[in-house]
């Protein structure tokens, strides 16, 4: 008995507006279809992936799948004009697997799924024929006749809104399905109303999904789910929680001689990692010096022989109102904060390159808002959000992922030059930073901004 997962991928995509069918929209430097297919791989209780989609959508569906070496991928099919013929597509596709097969309808535009969503609805196929993934609403229900009158208030606390997968076993799904072809029904919301309208003895069971498990239909959804990327605490990393995979692997870190890049060095190599690291107090490397920085890496790349990420911790902050500024103090600012990202990513790219690495950026809470007394600060940190996205998109077709790290207020040697002494409370630690910048290293995420906050949240 098999539990396979069915990826509707049929849409066009009209509400959303864009060139391209939204489930190929990129969100944060990857297709959203590609979030959604990563958590059905890596689902443990997954044995099998068929994805639905439109004709003139397949060839590029393939070429998504050679492009991420996805194992448990065994048939695109063509989908239909509505999601009922989507939906039946797949069903021919699953004729011949026993009728007991449990079986995941889910949205291809719903990236953000989760692997305990997929379990609980595994788990409730133990004792039941059909499930259906479910939350609370917040707002009240109103339901309203043609003329758009109201014609009922439901009490909110029976309703709730649906989400996708919704499973079933096989046999349960195919017959509801051949009961609507016999009496020529096609138009149903999803695959849940057609079991209950089909087969009114079956009893649907919900089980909780979660509020992270949108479903991108307007350009305002995409902007919603990147936020919901940008928590560290909810990247899905690729070995858990664990480091290991940071044994024998190879970074540069620039401004790693204090703070939060200094603190990276250390437990990158507790773990088994090769680290050099790179500033201008320690070895004379000037990031503001392209030739400076391309000199370095040349040497590192002769003594290492790759480099897998590049990490740049560098900045620079002087707290003081901007005409009290120095000319030297200006360029410096811009210099460290903004072009020495640039020439960094310039020198970087062709060691990344040889090893689909990562570069990784750091920018600061201050990014959305700019702050009296250190708007250049706060300008150069804006400038490295917009780079690390433009760079994630330019370089994905090349391997190399772009990521930045957003912490909140940390206690480092920079901040406390500026501020004095802080209650410690109040501020992360810079080795709190350094873990999560280095599970951030062991993702295939591109493109993401990931806020490291206090609260863990």
């Amino acid at each position: 008995m098999k539990n396979i997962a069915v990826i509707l991928s049929g849409g066009s995509g009209s509400r959303f507006g864009g060139a391209l069918p939204k489930q190929f929209t990129k969100l944060a430097g990857k297709a959203i279809i590609e979030y959604t297919i990563d958590v059905f791989q890596s689902s443990e209780d997954i044995d099998e992936i068929i994805i639905v989609s439109q004709t003139q959508n397949v060839h590029r569906t393939w070429e998504i799948i050679k492009k991420n070496n996805w194992s448990k991928i065994t048939k695109v099919v063509t989908g239909g004009a509505e999601r009922f013929d989507s939906t039946y597509s797949a069903l021919t596709a699953l004729r011949g697997n026993d009728a007991t097969c449990k079986v995941l309808f889910h949205d291809a535009v719903r990236p953000l799924v989760n692997h305990q969503i997929i379990s609980n609805c595994l788990t409730a196929l133990q004792d039941f024929d059909a499930v259906d993934v479910v939350i609370s609403s917040a707002d009240t229900l109103v339901e309203v006749y043609d003329d758009g009158c109201i014609s009922n208030i439901p009490n909110r606390s029976f309703m709730r809104r649906g989400q996708t997968p919704q499973a079933f076993t096989l046999g349960t799904i195919q017959l509801a399905y051949s009961k609507a072809l016999e009496m020529n029904r096609k138009t149903f919301t999803c695959d849940c109303g057609v079991v209950r309208a089909m087969l009114p003895q079956v009893r649907v069971a919900t089980v909780e999904g979660n509020e992270r498990n949108i479903k991108v239909t307007h350009p305002v959804d995409l902007f919603i789910a990147e936020k919901f990327l940008q928590s560290a605490h909810d990247i899905p990393f690729k070995n858990g929680d664990s480091l290991n995979f940071l044994k024998d692997k190879n970074i540069v870190i620039f401004g790693g001689s204090s703070g939060i890049g200094l603190e990276m060095k250390n437990i990158a190599l507790v773990h088994g990692a090769n680290v050099e690291i790179a500033s201008r107090s320690y070895n004379q490397v000037d990031i503001c010096n392209l030739e400076s920085v391309k000199a370095y890496l040349s040497a590192i790349k002769k003594k290492m022989g790759h480099i897998d990420y590049v990490v740049n911790t560098a900045g620079l902050l002087i707290k003081k109102p901007i005409d009290r500024l120095s000319i030297e103090e200006l360029t410096s600012l811009i210099g460290v904060n903004y072009t020495g990202a640039v020439n960094v990513a310039i020198a970087a790219k062709p060691y990344l390159l040889e090893t689909s690495g990562m570069l990784m950026n750091f920018t600061s809470s201050s990014y959305t808002r700019g702050r009296a007394f250190y708007a250049v600060y706060s300008s150069t940190n804006a400038a490295i959000v917009n780079f690390t996205q433009a760079l994630a998109e330019e370089w994905s077709n090349e391997g190399i992922r772009v990521t930045c790290i957003n912490p909140e207020r940390t206690a480092t040697p920079m901040r406390t030059a500026n501020f004095g002494i802080e209650p410690a409370g109040l501020l992360l630690s810079a080795q709190e930073v350094a873990l999560a910048s280095l599970k951030v290293l062991g993702t295939q995420n591109t493109g993401i901004i990931v806020d490291v906050r206090k609260d863990g949240r």
